[in-house]
């Protein structure tokens, strides 16, 4: 059995990965500030599941959660970091402390998981043929292109793509498959309304391609994949 933590949850894209990822058998953590939402999910999922209420900016929450994934449901195989928080000003509109928490949700929070996450992937217990597995970043347009009004979100995106390939190209020749996925556009979600949802992306989809990976053999890993409605300039 296949177990995916998805750190960052919320209505939206970080719902669709967790139900996707059910619906194929994984056992599922989720892990999110809001453990009144958590537990809705948690109870509307086909397979196993535990929502962890958890604040990502603090490393002993993001411990404790970790152990809570392992106790109720085994080692970690699949992780999706998905979590951001940043406000969009710019340099002269940012605060310290909202510039800190940009970077404390975002790449230190991927940092966090990913170590916590790996060190069951590669479990030197675990018989050789189950170690490895696969950590997912939800990258943005600003990963790769700055925004004007966004310091907070582009560095912190900006920080979690070079994350990724870093540990991409550590942990790779060991069975750990890193991806980053470029999100370029709007995402439809409960709180979208719109005449035009061709011009946004649909969360359900995204997950499709999430899963895709997943599953991609070792021969034929993608690193960076970008996923944008058809109408989108790029």
């Amino acid at each position: 059995m296949t177990t995916a933590v998805i750190a960052g949850v919320g209505p939206g894209l970080g719902e669709s990965i967790a139900r996707r990822f059910a619906a194929e058998g994984c056992e599922v953590g989720l892990l999110a500030r809001s453990g009144g939402y958590l537990d809705e999910l948690v109870a509307d999922l086909p397979t196993d599941a535990v929502g962890v209420a958890t604040d990502l900016c603090d490393s002993a929450d993001i411990a404790a959660a970790f152990d809570r994934v392992r106790d109720d449901l085994g080692p970690v195989d699949v992780l999706v970091n998905h979590a951001s928080a940043a406000s969009w000003t710019g340099l002269r509109d940012t605060s310290l402390d909202a510039f800190d928490r940009a970077y404390e949700v975002g790449p230190r929070a991927d940092f966090l998981c990913s170590q916590a996450a790996v060190r069951d992937m590669l479990d030197e217990d675990r018989p050789a043929d189950e170690r490895g597995g696969t950590i997912i970043f939800t990258g943005a347009t600003t990963s790769v292109r700055g925004r004007e009004g966004a310091v907070g979100f582009s560095m912190a995106k900006f920080g979690s793509r070079g994350l990724a390939e870093s540990i991409a190209r550590e942990l790779g020749p060991e069975g750990v498959h890193v991806a980053h996925a470029v999100i370029d556009g709007g995402i439809l979600g409960p709180e979208v309304e719109t005449d035009t949802p061709e011009e946004y992306l649909d969360p359900d989809a995204i997950a499709d391609s999430y899963w895709h990976l997943v599953q991609q053999d070792r021969s034929a890993w993608t690193l960076e994949l970008d996923l944008r409605p058809h109408v989108e300039e790029f």
